[in-house]
């Protein structure tokens, strides 16, 4: 019956006769829904096997992606250092999976006993705990036995002949010069993204599809980074230091050439737990740092027109302020000028000079150049200064001026003293390496001439000062130390001691700032039993200019200096007098 029905609906054209209009209509919209009938079914069969693809990689045996995930999710971006040099990038690896489900639900997910195969990893992995890894099998939990195994290992799982044990192929991140820059990098944690360095600033940069392009490039010079690394370590370990910062700061553009923090961490082997170590000292630490402050107080009474006669004679005599004195580490005679103040580092000449500026012209100088807010810069740490509250009262302005009672980072005063050199102008600091057109403005916080000034002064420092061990012949460096204590319950600490030195080069045109701390430095042997700067880092300023000096294109001229006989008079006509 269904069968005479249907054939007596089908339209029927007699023989040599073309069908009506309405009859060709109708034959046609029947064809037309066979084939969407058709099609609709080949999507089904479609979306069907995409979801089928989609749960075997999120919830099926191992954790490895398919060849269409891997089209559509590239792996993360690499970072280089400004020369293209791989700092941070994807490669693939393996990893040791347990999969229970592998043999079906047979009951028994290994052929031989979870205590007999953990015996057997235990002699391809030695660092695995046995008892720890039997429960673990025994557990019947699916996860990671280990990450980051290597392809022999990977051959002698295989020769185990036990079905439970995967060995998935995966993107891994991998850090090509280990510990090098590891405070600016960070690192990276499975299903959580970066943390801490530039892989956490450049998250979206470095994961998402669309986003990920050519390489990342920072402004870090890999072999600078090395030789900073290097030179503060010897610095530290000499010294018996628990910890060392150190910055090479670009004073025309900001950019950032290397910056370390010591004691480092490997990014290669921090997990989700995080790793030790991981406190930056360069941009996190915040430290009053002492005398390399003189000069900015300085630069900052010269501009205001307070110290406009550098052969005047200031009172070098202790200064007693409220229920307090200010003296000099040791008598420096009963008067001083200015110049023969910064040779020999006096705090009553330099409080007096701060003293005569006023607390408010002072205080708006520190908020000039930064000192009042955390570092400008991409990192995620950066240390809030320690600053003074309210209206600064005399004493307060009077060591802030000689560097007390203000804590700042050490990048923080790499950004200051780049302006005080570089003709006045603050740039924020950059870890991106910049394209000439994208070197930003900055802002005027010193005069020109004052500039001018300082960089004779600073470069007298090193030829005649505490910063005489800094001189590096041909490269004209100019700087100043810093040594103060650090504070503790009760007031300072006199065993505890952060000792600094500020350094540019070369000083007849300024290119480069470097700035050396070094926290906790004991006497010793290597520096003649001095915990001071004068013995502690200004050395590590004259051995690391030389060597990044050439690779920076300065090379060293001993035919070129910065004129600094007018000041030379003033300090032997003081002396003498």
């Amino acid at each position: 019956m269904n069968t005479l029905a249907a054939h007596a609906a089908t339209p029927v054209i007699p023989a040599g006769r073309l069908p009506s209009a309405g009859l060709r209509a109708q034959l046609l919209w029947s064809a037309r829904m066979r084939l969407l009938v058709l099609f609709a079914g080949f999507v089904v069969i479609a979306l069907i096997a995409l979801v089928r693809i989609v749960s075997l990689g999120i919830g099926g045996n191992a954790p490895q992606r398919t060849s269409l995930e891997e089209a559509l999710l590239p792996p993360r971006g690499e970072i280089t250092d400004r020369n293209g040099t791989p700092l941070a990038r994807a490669f693939p690896a393996y990893s040791l999976w347990f999969e229970p489900k592998a043999m079906g639900d047979t009951g028994t997910p290994l052929v031989r006993g979870p205590a007999e195969v953990a015996r057997a990893l235990k002699a391809i992995f030695p660092d695995i705990d046995e008892a720890r890894m039997t429960r673990r099998l025994a557990s019947g939990k699916p996860g990671y036995l280990r990450r980051r195994i290597l392809p022999e290992e990977a051959n002698k799982v295989f020769a185990l002949g036990e079905i439970a044990l995967e060995i998935p192929r995966e993107t891994d991140r991998y850090y090509p010069q280990g510990t090098l820059a590891a405070h600016v990098l960070g690192y990276v944690v499975e299903d959580e993204g970066g943390k801490v360095g530039m892989e956490q600033v450049l998250e979206e940069r470095l994961s998402h599809p669309n986003k990920r392009t050519a390489p990342v490039a920072l402004s870090l010079d890999v072999r600078v980074q090395g030789a900073l690394e290097d030179e503060l370590r010897r610095g530290m370990l000499a010294t018996n230091a628990i910890g060392a910062a150190g910055i090479v700061l670009d004073v025309d553009t900001g950019e950032v050439m290397a910056l370390a923090s010591l004691p480092e961490f490997d990014p290669n082997t921090a997990g989700a737990a995080g790793a030790v170590n991981v406190f930056n000292r360069a941009t996190n630490g915040v430290f009053e740092l002492g005398s390399t402050f003189k000069p900015l107080s300085v630069a900052a009474a010269i501009d205001a027109g307070v110290v406009r006669d550098l052969s005047k004679q200031w009172d070098a005599s202790p200064v007693p302020v409220g229920s307090r004195t200010i003296k000099d580490s040791h008598p420096l005679g009963p008067s001083l000028n200015i110049p023969q103040a910064l040779v020999h580092s006096s705090n009553t000449v330099t409080a007096r000079v701060a003293d005569a500026l006023g607390a408010e012209r002072l205080r708006r100088t520190m908020m000039d150049l930064g000192m009042d807010r955390r570092p400008f810069i991409e990192l995620p740490a950066k240390g809030k200064p320690l600053w003074p509250k309210g209206d600064w009262s005399r004493v307060t302005n009077m060591t802030v001026g000689f560097g007390h009672g203000l804590a700042v980072t050490p990048l923080h005063l790499a950004s200051a003293y780049a302006a005080m050199v570089n003709g006045g102008i603050l740039r924020p600091a950059t870890l991106m390496k910049l394209a000439p057109g994208d070197v930003p403005q900055g802002r005027r916080v010193f005069k020109e001439s004052t500039s001018s000034k300082m960089r004779q002064m600073l470069r007298m420092i090193s030829l005649y000062g505490t910063g005489r061990s800094a001189d590096a012949p041909g490269y004209r460096i100019g700087g100043k130390t810093g040594s103060a204590e650090k504070p503790g319950v009760g007031g300072y600490n006199k065993t505890k001691l952060v000792s600094s030195f500020a350094a540019a080069f070369p000083m007849d045109a300024p290119r480069y700032v470097v700035v050396v701390v070094v926290d906790e430095p004991k006497g010793t042997m290597a520096s003649s039993f001095q915990r001071t700067a004068a013995y502690t880092t200004a050395p590590i300023v004259g051995k690391l200019v030389p060597r990044i000096g050439p690779m920076l294109g300065v090379q060293p001229d001993d035919t070129r200096d910065v004129d600094i006989s007018d000041l030379r008079y003033l300090v032997d006509k003081g002396e003498a007098e």
